[in-house]
């Protein structure tokens, strides 16, 4: 999200010694890293709010999981023997049958 490298952030550490000064710059990062704490824990307690009020079926539910893309990946494409969907043994034959590991997939001229 944010491209900061270290020039960058050694640019806004100065901008912020010059704007709040040597006696005020360790009390305004104090004061960053609690609210950064207070956010941390404000978001585990709304994870946490979460996964009870969606009950036990859901107590393994990852926020990334919410992801639309994500979602998809999990359940309709990971094999339950967790075969990647690229692979050979997770493309399914015309018969419903599994590929073996190496055969190629079938190819029908009238589909291409």
């Amino acid at each position: 999200m944010f491209d900061l490298s270290i020039g960058k952030i050694l640019i806004l550490a100065v901008i912020a010694l010059i704007i709040f000064g040597p006696n005020e710059l360790p009390k305004m990062a104090a004061q960053a890293g609690r609210a950064l704490k207070d956010l941390r824990r404000i978001a585990e307690g709304a994870k946490n709010d979460l996964r009870e009020g969606l009950g036990p079926e859901f107590a393994n539910l990852e926020l990334e999981d919410l992801n639309p893309k994500r979602f998809v990946q999990k359940h309709l494409f990971d094999d339950v023997n967790g075969d990647h969907p690229g692979s050979a043994a997770a493309r399914p034959r015309a018969n419903g049958s599994s590929l073996a590991p190496g055969e190629p997939a079938p190819y029908d001229t009238d589909a291409t």
